[in-house]
């Protein structure tokens, strides 16, 4: 349910949208006793996302939003963790530094991993890491990133190429690659703080938080913390074209691999045949592939159902956030699936 505490509407708005008859922009705060009920083309949408542990929900259009709601605790100004929603970043990283001339992602990891040179893993490319096909071993412990000078002693099991397998290993060697490509070109080697000034900056955009190992360097498989109108701030530039990032890159990270269908270059591609990341996550394949018929959408995701849904056809961002992760693993906690989300919105 939406919070019945203090509510702020800030405004109502109808204009015609993809074959509905209105479009809705409507944000409830926290606050007010009398907590109005969400209405409009959005409200089957809204109340699925509250009723599993929902606390907020954007839709924007060409930068305009057109409906917010923030159930309690949720708030427009309050961060939460986006969890593997953090792994998408990461994709656009390797297209700006591209773009910087620091690295292509087709060159070996081990031109700059030089521990890897001389064995299997000097096969595998920096665009391996970011798709989640090196194969490597390791990369299903989830839960815990490895140090990033830890995730580079991984193993190879598999040619690079062969197999999709989700975890955070990869995208933490990515993160040991770009902290010395960075401190090779004389820029600051942490890749939070690059990230932040390269491109963050720019578009206005602060993570309240973000996780870091024991070594200090940020999690890039997960971890970062942002506000519902921030993360959606970020949706729309990669919507746009991502300004800034070799297009090269930016074209890739929609383009799924051999291995699954379902995955770029660290985003999610909601499509037939895409292989989610676990039975638990929500994300079924068949089912997204009926879901997203005739629509062309992207997302990233994470643990606790964090989404952020692009879709590219018709210039729509929506960023839908959670609380209680933990609480959404648990037997017996209301499920979430992206296709039963995806129905409820407007057309």
């Amino acid at each position: 349910m939406i919070s019945t505490r203090r509510t702020l509407m800030l405004g109502i708005g109808a204009a015609a949208f993809s074959g509905t008859a209105c479009a809705q922009r409507l944000r409830n705060r926290l606050g007010s006793d009398d907590a109005p009920p969400v209405s409009g083309p959005y409200a089957a949408a809204a109340d699925y996302s509250a009723k599993r542990r929902g606390v907020s929900l954007l839709v924007m259009q060409d930068g305009q939003v057109l409906f917010e709601t923030y159930p309690d605790p949720g708030a427009p100004e309050k961060g939460w963790e986006l969890a593997s929603g953090t792994k998408s970043f990461t994709g656009v990283m390797a297209g700006l530094a591209q773009a910087d001339g620091l690295l292509d992602i087709d060159e070996p990891a081990a031109n700059t991993l030089t521990e890897w040179q001389g064995d299997r893993r000097s096969k595998i490319a920096i665009r391996h890491l970011l798709s989640l096909t090196s194969g490597l071993q390791g990369e299903g412990d989830i839960a815990r990133p490895p140090a990033y000078l830890d995730a580079i002693k991984a193993k190879a099991v598999r040619d690079p190429g062969a197999k999709f397998a989700y975890g955070p290993t990869d995208f933490q060697c990515f993160g040991e690659i770009l902290k010395r490509k960075l401190r090779a070109a004389g820029k600051p080697e942490d890749p939070a703080v690059w990230l932040q000034a390269r491109l963050f900056d720019q578009l206005g955009v602060k993570p309240t938080d973000w996780k870091r190992g024991a070594d200090g360097n940020p999690f890039l498989p997960q971890g970062a913390h942002l506000t519902a109108p921030h993360w959606a701030k970020f949706g729309q530039w990669v919507l746009d074209g991502g300004k800034g990032m070799d297009p090269r890159i930016h074209a890739a990270l929609f383009e799924a691999s051999s291995a699954n269908p379902g995955y770029g270059l660290s985003w999610w591609l909601l499509r037939p045949g895409l292989i989610g990341p676990s039975p638990r996550s929500g994300i079924d394949g068949d089912a997204i592939g009926d879901a997203a018929k005739g629509e062309d959408i992207v997302m990233a995701a994470g643990a606790g159902d964090q989404r952020l849904y692009l879709f590219r056809n018709r210039r729509l961002v929506v960023a839908r956030q959670a609380n209680e992760i933990l609480r959404a693993m648990t037997p017996g906690a209301t499920r979430w699936r992206d296709d039963e989300f995806l129905k409820l919105l407007p057309r």
